[in-house]
């Protein structure tokens, strides 16, 4: 089973539970717009290399389509389809007036320059420009995307407009309109979630043990707020392994490590693990902060 066939069955299963009228569970089976576009990117070699990047609107029925843009090797259709349909829920469970949307470019941008980067974004705009747009579809950070790969997308699409709509994504600069504390967001709400669950288990937060898979945006941050609640970070990992201590990480001195060398496993005070070997840890709280499917 591929992620769009259980994203699919996910719905099924809901359906059936909630008696979902027929017609509306048949609609919601099936996104609504599928997009995939050529990107010819000139590399700073002279080369010319051509990516697939893909635009998916699952539902508009609530407002525009609102979801990131991902760069990642592993980028499929299958895998932009299901995101999108997971984001029609989530705008749902929270009443905002979004339907869900999702976009990515299979591409590897830890080989890739800034200024190919630049290029690769700019022209991946200009590819779907017709498709987003501040009341039709609104992209916003993802994997291996930040507030520079929105400040590009905006630029691009106010070129094209002919006035500047910084309405076009979220997730921007703050100094072109983005939001405090847009970076944090995701790792913050895992959070917050923790802490509920916790006070649901009538737990506290001092002294419970913490195992992270995946370290980068959501995992780090969540990890920090955790460790200053008094939390014992006892193992993370991201995608070329990880680092276990029973008796805790500094994690202080891991995000150093992390921000230094681009991974947790150059740390030095702990065991090092591979991500299988991390969800099998006896742990009071797991994580799952890595791609989906890990």
């Amino acid at each position: 089973m591929n992620i769009w066939e259980m994203a699919q069955k996910q719905l099924d299963n809901a359906a059936r539970v909630m008696n979902l009228e027929p017609w509306i569970h048949a609609k919601l089976r099936e996104c609504k717009r599928a997009s995939i576009v050529s990107i010819p990117t000139r590399m700073d070699d002279g080369s010319v290399k051509v990516f697939t990047g893909y635009r998916v609107q699952h539902n508009v029925t609530r407002g525009p389509a609102k979801g990131g843009i991902r760069y990642h090797p592993g980028v499929t259709l299958d895998e932009v389809k299901s995101l999108a349909m997971w984001m029609t829920w989530k705008c749902a469970v929270m009443n905002l007036p979004y339907g869900g949307g999702k976009g990515g470019v299979t591409c590897n941008p830890k080989e890739m320059s800034i200024t190919e980067l630049e290029r690769l974004t700019r022209r991946f705009t200009s590819e779907i420009v017709d498709i987003i747009g501040p009341e039709r579809d609104i992209p916003a950070p993802d994997v291996y995307t930040n507030p520079q790969t929105m400040a590009w997308i905006m630029d691009t699409y106010s070129i094209d407009r002919g006035y500047a709509t910084p309405a076009v994504v979220t997730g921007k600069p703050v100094e072109i309109g983005g939001s405090l504390g847009r970076n944090e967001a995701t790792g913050r709400g895992v959070y917050f979630c923790i802490l509920d669950a916790l006070k649901y288990f009538q737990l506290y937060p001092e002294g419970i043990t913490v195992t992270i898979q995946g370290f980068g945006n959501a995992g780090s941050v969540a990890a920090n707020l955790l460790y200053r609640e008094g939390c014992k970070i006892i193992a993370v990992s991201d995608s070329r392994g990880g680092i276990y201590n029973p008796m805790g990480l500094d994690l202080p001195a891991l995000l150093k490590v992390k921000n230094d060398t681009r991974s947790v496993i150059n740390y030095r005070d702990g065991d090092r693990i591979t991500n299988e070997q991390l969800l099998e840890i006896k742990t009071d709280v797991l994580i799952p902060a890595a791609l989906e499917g890990q």
